[in-house]
């Protein structure tokens, strides 16, 4: 289940994107850990690894839609190799991937554009080796997109000039070009159009982080803007910046299996070679526990991830299912990183502090990654719209096969409207939790039948609607629920073993009991709500069988798996 970069065939991906991945591995293992700890610690930009893009035309071949690829049949954006790449990337550093992520940010109002002549010219820069910045966030409003203060100001003969500050914009230093949202000055119409770091009339300002890679504070100074740079107005505008995060917000997940995959390995090979009390660290039951708990949590992340990649790419204007999973990559799996990081770290303890290894990476860029695109409120608030119809009011759609074949998932530009999330309508979870049976999975299919019972027979009230914090604890447990039922879906399309899958299900029971406990204790909850929060407590079905086997057979083998070049 997990990447191991030395033995990893990539069998599933055609020969382009397999020799892109495969080339990649060996550019980071013959750079080697040390020298990339080195340009970490001395905040060196990666101009290595940029030109080893350019070389091998990387981004050029995974980030260019079919349609503007001239004829190159291996340029397409398919998500299935594009999380593939994600997963890489994050597994040897989080700067690499970040340069990587902000790049898409960039194109996403790029290729939603109308404006064909700026699509050509961005093919033919990722072509040359081109990075992109999207200029979205202010200092003063973060991305909130109402209180934007760049401007545009109409001069005639479609002649503009921007004026105004964007604030931590990755990129922004030596993007080819930055995507810009701002308004129009004498409409007020929402406005994205594209600027050049190498003109005069752009300043860059400032570094905004101690960190390898350039996040830009940049301001336009009467920076000269004709049609020929507009992208979109707007509602149309409007729906690019949010879209493009839809895209975008996806990898984050990604990037946290890679992290906590390559912290698992350094942190199972450091316990089992070490000894304490005349005992190996591994041989205690706590410590056990410990990385049994950090493998099914980092397993079910990636089964979760990779389910919901086949809801992104089969996604149509008459299928928004992916609008629930999507935000949950983004928040569900960046925080489930966190817990196996924290899980590993209690294992390893001082050792993640040291400076040779890259545990101590991890331990900081875990926890970038639910903090950006969205925080973990706002996506939650997001996924919350979709509780009624999920429980209450399913629709039937076709079976959604695995998606990972060569294609363009060209409905990602045409995503359309950003509104109307509360009428979208999901398939009948009952069927994936019907299609399994296992002890744990029964015991949390009675969870999930209470927790529908609160929602019916007490949900929430005036106040405790206004109580975000409440209805955060509330969505959790939805959360959970959503989580669950792709997890299973990949695991039978994957032919998990079923002894994991319910060791998966044990962690979860206990989630679903450790929420509903915080939301019993919330200052507003009443009697019925407090009775039902009671009965979803429960406890997993203890096997100490099961539990040795997915131990013994599964995770400590993972000892000697992999270690990185130094």
């Amino acid at each position: 289940m997990l990447l191991n970069p030395k033995k990893e065939t990539y069998d599933h991906l055609d020969d382009r994107s397999r020799e892109i991945m495969k080339k990649t591995i060996e550019f980071f293992e013959n750079k080697g850990r040390s020298k990339m700890k080195q340009d970490y610690y001395d905040r060196v930009w990666y101009d290595d690894f940029l030109k080893f893009v350019k070389e091998n035309r990387i981004f050029a071949t995974l980030l260019t839609p079919s349609l503007f690829a001239e004829n190159d049949t291996d340029k397409r954006w398919d998500t299935s190799r594009i999380c593939d790449f994600n997963e890489i990337l994050g597994f040897y550093g989080l700067a690499y991937w970040y340069t990587w992520q902000v790049t898409i940010l960039g194109l996403g109002p790029i290729w939603m554009s109308r404006n064909k002549e700026i699509k050509m010219r961005t093919a033919q820069m990722l072509e040359d080796g081109g990075i992109f910045a999207f200029g979205l966030s202010e200092k003063a409003h973060g991305a909130d997109l109402y209180s934007s203060e760049m401007t545009l100001t109409p001069l005639g003969e479609d002649q503009y000039v921007a004026d105004g500050g964007k604030y931590y914009i990755g990129n922004a230093n030596a993007a080819a070009l930055v995507s810009t949202f701002g308004k129009n000055s004498e409409t007020d119409e929402y406005v994205f159009f594209t600027a050049d770091p190498g003109h005069d009339h752009y300043e860059l300002i400032q570094n905004v982080v101690d960190w390898q890679s350039y996040v830009a504070e940049f301001a336009l100074q009467a920076y000269p803007v004709t049609e020929k740079d507009i992208l979109s107005t707007g509602q149309e505008a409007w729906d690019s910046a949010l879209n493009t995060i839809n895209v975008g917000k996806f990898n984050l997940g990604w990037a946290s299996i890679g992290i906590c995959t390559h912290a698992f390995y350094e942190a199972i090979e450091h316990a089992s070679g070490r000894n304490l009390y005349g005992k190996f660290v591994t041989d205690f039951p706590h410590i056990q526990q410990l990385f049994t708990d950090a493998y099914v949590r980092l397993v079910a992340m990636k089964l979760f991830a990779s389910r919901a990649i086949d809801y992104m790419r089969s996604a149509s204007k008459s299928d928004r299912r992916y609008l629930l999973y999507n935000p949950m990559v983004k928040m569900k799996v960046t925080t489930q990183g966190e817990r196996v990081i924290d899980l590993l770290w209690d294992v390893i303890a001082a050792r993640g502090f040291e400076k040779d290894v890259y545990f101590e990476n991890a331990t900081r860029d875990i926890r970038a990654l639910p903090k950006l695109e969205g925080t973990v409120h706002v996506n939650m608030a997001l996924i919350i719209k979709f509780m009624a119809n999920y429980f209450f009011n399913p629709d039937q759609f076709p079976d959604t096969p695995k998606q990972d074949g060569p294609a363009d998932d060209n409905f990602l530009w045409e995503q359309g409207p950003t509104r109307g999330l509360q009428s979208i309508q999901f398939h009948d979870y009952n069927i994936a939790y019907n299609s399994i049976d296992g002890p744990n999975i029964n015991i949390f299919k009675e969870q999930i039948a209470v927790l529908k019972q609160l929602l019916l027979k007490a949900p929430p009230r005036e106040n405790q609607i206004k109580d975000i914090d409440f209805l955060l604890k509330l969505g959790e447990l939805f959360t959970l629920v959503a989580y669950g039922q792709l997890i299973i879906e990949e695991s039978q399309l994957e032919k998990i073993d079923p002894g994991l899958i319910d060791q998966i299900f044990d962690f979860m029971i206990r989630d679903v009991s450790d929420y509903a406990l915080q939301l019993y204790s919330k200052p507003s909850s009443t009697s019925q709500q407090m009775d039902m929060c009671m009965e979803m407590i429960r406890k997993p079905n203890t096997d100490s069988k099961r539990f040795q086997a997915v131990w013994q057979e599964i995770v400590f083998p993972l000892k000697d798996a992999y270690t990185m070049n130094t």
